[in-house]
């Protein structure tokens, strides 16, 4: 049985360093190794050609190289692509990269599957299998940005497959090396982790000093329709959430963004407008609404083009930045919500 070697993405450049500089490697090799991997986006090491082929050898010795491996993409119309990915278990996950005029933004998953079982989301209906690794996610990148060449990624969502901070010490770790100047160095700034509500976890990451921005799963401000539509809500009420929240917006200059999935007649009553709005008034944020993605054997309807218009129209009378979120990839099971839709049908 061949032996299982760690996969060097999984490292932080820091811990590469000290591994590596215990023999007799220079530091100047390592600085080589980390342009390789983090800026020109090259795991394999036999075009890695300014090193010694001694060098090569002793990191194929030693660690994994190796990107999760693509088994299967589909394009939508609107250009937005998604990935069907198979880890090294022989598990799968997806993956989108959905290009604008202006931008293109990586939705990467954190888990294979999930636990939090969110009524309206495909992905919850597989159950969790397990967490990704630092080196899984962190390849997913990799894999993103050689994937673009020579086009650049500029935005990075966690918003795939999985609850991000169900899976805290790995994503920490994975923002770090995402982050850090020697590592992708890419902006925080430009770099957004979403979550369905796990109100300790939201403080600890404020708490840690790693910088990222904060999406929250809303849904609905009312207590008995979001635990209807998110279990977590059940443990972490919406009181509980705004506080963890408020402490988050102490730690960080980023707005958050809450996350507001328009279900026709849920949702989107007078009742439901006056408790968003009561609920986000003193927070420092951004409401991003998304009309509901049809996930089939789901029993929810999406609404029309006029009643997302009058609820729009409705929240943006009050002082806060309102978007709508176009759906990308709803044609090819990629957009909000539809995320490993097929194995769920499939499953079902």
């Amino acid at each position: 049985m061949a032996e299982i070697k760690d996969n060097i993405y999984g490292y932080t450049t820091t811990e590469i360093a000290e591994l590596l500089l215990t023999g007799d490697v220079k530091k100047y090799r390592i600085d080589q190794l980390f342009d390789w991997l983090f800026q020109k986006h090259e795991n394999n090491l036999d075009d890695m050609s300014n090193l010694p082929k001694s060098f090569r050898t002793k990191l194929a010795e030693t660690y994994d190289f190796s990107l999760p491996h693509i088994i299967n993409q589909v394009e939508s119309s609107d250009k937005s692509i998604k990935y069907l990915l198979e880890l090294v278990d022989g598990e799968k996950i997806e993956m989108v990269l959905m290009p604008t005029d202006r931008k293109t933004t990586l939705c990467l998953s954190s888990q294979v599957g999930c636990s939090r079982n969110c009524t309206f989301c495909a992905t919850g209906k597989l159950g969790l299998t397990r967490n990704l690794t630092t080196a899984e996610m962190i390849g997913q990148i990799v894999l993103a940005m050689k994937l673009l060449k020579p086009e650049v990624l500029t935005n990075i969502v966690f918003m795939g497959m999985g609850e991000p901070f169900d899976n805290y010490d790995n994503l920490v770790k994975t923002l770090q090396i995402l982050a850090d100047t020697d590592g992708l160095c890419f902006s925080p700034r430009r770099t957004t982790v979403s979550t369905s509500g796990i109100a300790p976890m939201i403080r600890q990451f404020a708490d840690s000093g790693v910088k990222a921005k904060l999406a929250i799963s809303l849904n609905a401000a009312i207590e008995d329709k979001r635990c209807e539509l998110m279990p977590v809500n059940k443990l972490y009420s919406l009181q509980q959430l705004k506080s963890a929240i408020s402490h988050y917006l102490a730690y960080n200059k980023y707005k958050v963004t809450f996350e507001y999935v328009l279900i026709k007649d849920f949702n989107m009553g007078k009742e439901d407008l006056k408790a968003l709005i009561k609920f986000t008034g003193d927070l420092s944020c951004k409401i991003n609404l998304i009309p509901w993605n049809r996930v089939e054997g789901l029993d929810y309807q999406s609404p029309t083009q006029e009643e997302v218009d009058e609820f729009r129209t409705a929240i943006m009378r009050v002082n806060k930045a309102v978007t709508m979120r176009q759906s990308r990839g709803d044609d090819i099971g990629a957009a909000c919500g539809q995320l490993a839709y097929q194995n769920y049908i499939n499953k079902g």
